[in-house]
């Protein structure tokens, strides 16, 4: 159930109705709004009718049943689009596409900042590399771990762009925060629900790939699991779908963007170094999925893809990266969007 409260109410009928849905034995989530505050009361659905007696609280407007079973990603809970802030200079889902760029793989600090002060001068907005890498294969290399993490905060430093990191497991989730400005959960983790419970008790931005088998449906109630945890600040990134085709190693589902964009206040990237897997396909979907209506665009970026540790024939070198970013402001420009 959603309870609406009306615009203006004050702040002691807010933590009144706060209270009461916990006496009822549900957990509620604040979502602010421009003119009002909406409340997500989440819990058993059985005992939901006992919640319509909220209605006659002080400051409350209505109190509305969420029909889809995502309550808190859903847009009954929240219909405008929801700006996901992972710095003061960096926020996911406003009129700026906002584009993450840099290796698979953290290899090295030469490689790390030479690739991350190169992203930076052809306009990314943020840096990407993987520090712990889950592998398909046990013998393929799994990342530097907290030493890539700390020669990722080095490359922070030194280009001023936050980063975004993966977390493959709960145990070091709260190790990889402490570095990290954004927490990747991968499409190999998408459904690894401890994990996503665990990135939800913590108060960082969570970039959430979908997973290679999932459906949208999925896709949404794995966002909807770390922000039942209380984090509310959750991207959403379309990565590609497994399929029979073998021309791509994944089809990158455009259709997904803007079906997303219908049934969540979420923000949504798209990932197509990953999508496509050919460094030849990037730019091509990198502008479709502008043109589909994305918020961003994570894209892989390595100075020497021929002997990059992992993803190297995904990878664009850094000048054909700022040519995709110099053409990018078209597809931008024409979407009513700023770079």
């Amino acid at each position: 159930m959603i309870i609406v409260m009306k615009a203006g109410a004050a702040k002691k009928d807010r933590d009144e109705v706060l209270k009461r849905i916990r006496e009822l034995g549900y957990k509620p989530h604040v979502i602010h709004g421009t003119t009002r505050d909406v409340i997500g009361a989440v819990g058993d659905e059985r005992g939901k009718l006992v919640l319509q007696s909220l209605e006659s609280m002080h400051g409350v407007e209505s109190v509305v049943p969420i029909l889809q079973p995502y309550k808190l990603a859903s847009k009954e809970v929240k219909r405008e689009q929801s700006v996901i802030r992972v710095t003061d200079d960096v926020s996911v889902g406003g009129s700026q596409i906002v584009v993450m760029a840099g290796p698979c793989s953290v290899e090295s600090e030469e490689q790390i900042i030479e690739t991350a002060l190169a992203v930076r001068d052809a306009g990314a907005h943020m840096l990407r590399g993987g520090a712990y890498k889950p592998r398909t294969s046990p013998y393929s290399f799994q990342g530097l771990e907290e030493e890539g993490l700390r020669l990722l905060s080095k490359a922070r430093e030194v280009s001023g762009l936050p980063f975004v990191t993966e977390v493959v497991n709960p145990e070091t989730v709260e190790l990889v925060a402490e570095y990290a400005d954004m927490l990747q959960i991968g499409a190999r983790n998408a459904q690894n629900f401890a994990l996503l419970k665990k990135v939800g008790q913590l108060r960082k931005p969570v970039l959430l790939k979908r997973g290679m088998s999932m459906t949208i449906q999925e896709f949404l109630m794995s966002a909807e699991y770390v922000m039942s945890e209380g984090n509310q600040a959750v991207v959403l990134c379309e990565r590609g779908i497994r399929t029979f085709e073998t021309a791509t190693r994944n089809t990158l589902d455009l259709s997904a963007i803007p079906v997303l964009k219908q049934k969540t206040h979420l923000p949504v990237i798209a990932d197509p170094s990953h999508g496509t897997g050919n460094y030849h396909y990037v730019a091509a979907m990198a502008y479709a999925a502008v043109a589909a209506g994305a918020d961003g665009l994570m894209i892989e970026v390595h100075s020497d893809p021929e002997h990059a540790s992992s993803d190297g024939p995904q990878s664009l070198k850094p000048s054909k990266f700022a040519l995709l970013m110099e053409r990018l402001k078209l597809f931008a420009a024409a979407s009513d969007r700023t770079l």
